[in-house]
């Protein structure tokens, strides 16, 4: 969309002062806020153009006028200065996500994008049978109980409590220990299973039944979450949000299913950089009235997960985007340090 110099710095002043007041921006405020020498009145006349081309709507007939979805659009392409991040909160993002086992670093992540920008912090957990696997180690307890211990990468520890048919001797269990950490070290869960299918019918019983037991898709997936979401309740201190408490319900019953979160940051994590979504664009008519600005973050070189934001359209973007962003390049670091350490 081509909009004249005119227009772009009406419109540019408009959703900044919107998004600072939350009220209709009315022609008169324009003319003195804009920098232009401009009378009300051209400012009436540019504003109904806008107007037409749908970046601008007045929710009243005497009231000013605010943006649309598809005016956030084109002011986050066209027309956003991202400010740089302020000392303080750098500092606070990079405090926070120091080396950690990375459940608490991922959790610590959407707690501190919530705190920053008091709205909600969203962060994809990546599945366990896709990380890659350091060592496996299988730790007698009392009975017919067998402790697995899986160390990835990325420094994770995963423990299970196996209830086995029969128990294990510590020798047993050290040969079937050995034997998958020398042959499939590297290997996600996934492809060890997948590699394994052949090689079990060669070793002997008891390593194969103890191994098929550990390997099971149910072994590491009943305790995990695949969405972390911190400060929902932030949204209820938005004004944009409690005027609809329809809407409002609606928002928490998405946070609470997570099914639609997951698609959309599973989306996210396809593109690289900063990924901005406004209203409909999510494609979940829940986040109808919401922006959500995402991020991926890595280990070694791998795209793991997204974090991101979730908050009215009527967002600072100029902050919110570089916070995302920082939080998203320091928990990679911190998971890298984390495994390093390991």
């Amino acid at each position: 969309m081509m909009l004249d110099p005119r227009s772009r710095i009406l419109l540019k002043t408009l959703i900044e002062r919107y998004i600072a007041e939350g009220q209709p921006i009315g022609s008169r405020t324009l003319s003195r806020a804009s920098g232009l020498d401009l009378s009300p009145a051209t400012v009436r006349n540019v504003m109904s153009d806008l107007d037409e081309l749908g970046l601008v709507y007045s929710p009243h007939a005497s009231a000013g006028r605010v943006p649309t979805a598809k005016g956030y659009r084109f002011f986050i392409d066209a027309l956003l200065t991202v400010a740089p991040l302020e000392d303080e909160t750098r500092a606070e993002i990079e405090a926070n996500l120091q080396p950690d086992q990375p459940q608490k670093l991922l959790r610590k992540a959407s707690e501190l994008l919530s705190e920053l920008t008091h709205f909600a912090g969203v962060v994809i957990v990546p599945p366990r049978d896709q990380e890659r696997v350091r060592q496996i180690e299988f730790v007698p307890l009392s009975g017919n109980r067998v402790l697995l211990i899986v160390v990835t990468q990325s420094g994770d520890v995963q423990n299970r409590l196996l209830h086995t048919p029969r128990p294990f001797s510590a020798g047993e269990l050290e040969q079937a220990s050995h034997f998958l950490s020398s042959r499939f070290a590297g290997h996600t869960l996934d492809e060890i299973r997948t590699l394994l299918r052949d090689e079990l019918t060669k070793l002997q019983d008891h390593v194969s039944e103890l191994m098929r037991l550990a390997l099971s898709p149910t072994a590491l997936t009943d305790e995990d979450e695949d969405c972390l979401v911190a400060g929902e309740t932030n949204l209820l201190e938005v004004d944009d949000f409690t005027t609809n408490m329809q809407h409002l319900r609606e928002l928490f019953r998405l946070f609470e299913e997570r099914t639609g979160l997951l698609q959309l940051l599973e989306l996210a994590q396809r593109a690289r950089g900063v990924q901005i979504f406004i209203g409909a664009e999510s494609g979940l008519e829940e986040l109808e009235g919401c922006s959500v600005i995402t991020a991926n973050y890595t280990f070694d070189g791998r795209m793991l997960g997204s974090i991101g934001v979730i908050g009215p359209n009527r967002m600072a973007y100029d902050r919110v985007i570089p916070i995302v962003e920082l939080t998203a390049q320091r928990l990679s670091q911190a998971l890298a340090a984390t495994a390093e350490e390991r």
